[in-house]
């Protein structure tokens, strides 16, 4: 906490003294004098009990009113947030919206989950209230209330602004752990730059969910592809293991190897096998609270593993370390990106596999990151194809 002087004169008309207010806030405001003598003091002190007493009938009934406006602010959006929620994402009930002003976003952190993608439009779902609303490529909000209005509003903006259909391949791009769009920001723009590829950065509340959950609405997602020919992946981490979720769901339900959407796969730093690091602090309070739901699960690799499936395309692993037997972090035994140990990422039936010198958190904004996706992206291998690590 920190302390502002304010300087006021007192209102004796001799001995003026200098009062110094130091506010703190929220608490109570204390009041002291300097340079005063006593007349001036017994005067402020008849001064500041009058002053208190009327403060403090003046905090009761601004306690009172304030208490009964957050009781029903809150009955509000308790009762919009029901309403939401039960409308359901498949919009099945009719369309419902709020009046809307085109608001900018922060585009959705960990609040926000993406359910239907149309190349730079996107419809997400709040974790907490249920509510639905369209942004833009700029994170503008369009509409907003229950999916089925949200969509009914992009068919909208599809006729107004004549916008073509989505075609040709596209790349699903998810990043990790507490990550955001801006962690995979760099590697999409690059992909972008250097390919004809659709890509969609793909937001998703990682620590708000199991890996199930992340896993069944990144299906909604992609059963929305509509016109897409090709699907490639890039992930980071913990995506990772969300896409692999979804493949195993994809062969229950299907065969999933019998996709001919389904192209290539980049892993950049995946746990594979969990991770013992996280093991170290999955009793701890913090870890816990930080990590989430999916954090956790890390922990439990014995738990997640059976509903994990080898990914039926072709696929290549990115790891980071620093081909020592150290790597970044020394609670981390052999060489590790700080995360995850070098061995943690492998994976049998990858048809290539690097070591870079990045941690963890640096992977996916590297510059050989880029590069290497970008080239087994376009050829299925990250150096050339006589120098290929493949995992047997």
């Amino acid at each position: 906490m920190s302390f502002a002087p304010v300087t006021r004169p007192s209102r004796g008309r001799q001995n003026r003294a200098n009062v110094v207010v130091m506010a703190r806030l929220p608490s109570a405001v204390a009041v002291t004098s300097a340079s005063c003598g006593t007349d001036c003091q017994s005067v402020l002190r008849a001064h500041h009990a009058e002053r208190d007493g009327c403060n403090q009938r003046y905090m009761h009934a601004g306690s009172k009113a304030f208490t009964k406006t957050l009781v029903v602010f809150l009955a509000l959006v308790s009762a919009l947030g029901q309403q939401l929620l039960a409308d359901g994402p498949r919009g099945s009930q009719e369309a419902t919206g709020f009046p809307n002003l085109k608001f900018p976003t922060r585009g959705g952190k960990q609040l926000w989950a993406e359910q239907l993608l149309f190349h730079d439009w996107r419809i997400q779902k709040n974790v907490i209230t249920g509510h639905f609303r369209l942004l833009d490529e700029r994170n503008v909000r369009h509409a907003w209330g229950n999916f089925a209005h949200c969509k009914e509003q992009l068919e909208k903006i599809k006729r107004e602004k004549a916008l073509p259909p989505m075609r040709g391949r596209a790349v699903v791009v998810l990043h990790g752990l507490v990550g955001t769009r801006k962690t995979m920001g760099k590697l999409c723009d690059f992909l972008r730059t250097n390919t004809d590829f659709q890509v969609f950065n793909i937001t998703y509340p990682s620590t708000r969910f199991d890996i199930a959950t992340h896993a069944k609405n990144l299906s909604r997602i992609i059963e929305n592809f509509e016109g897409v020919e090709e699907i490639h992946f890039v992930a980071h981490s913990l995506g990772n293991l969300v896409i692999r979720h979804y493949f195993a769901d994809q062969m229950k339900l299907r065969d999933a190897r019998g996709n001919r959407r389904f192209g290539r796969f980049i892993m950049i730093a995946p746990p594979n096998h969990g991770a013992d690091f996280a093991k170290r602090f999955e009793d701890n309070g913090i870890f816990k609270l930080v990590w989430g739901k999916s954090g956790q699960q890390l922990a439990h690799w014995d738990r997640i593993r059976p509903h994990l499936a080898t990914p039926p395309c072709e696929f290549g692993i990115i790891a980071g370390g620093r081909e020592d037997g150290r790597g970044f972090n020394p609670l981390v035994d052999g060489d590790d990106d700080f995360l995850l140990r070098v061995a943690e990422t492998r994976l049998a039936g990858a048809s290539d596999f690097v070591v870079i010198p990045e941690s963890h958190f640096g992977m996916p904004s590297a510059t050989v990151t880029q590069r290497l996706t970008l080239r087994f992206l376009q050829h299925g291998h990250f150096i050339s194809d006589d120098q290929r690590h493949p995992i047997r």
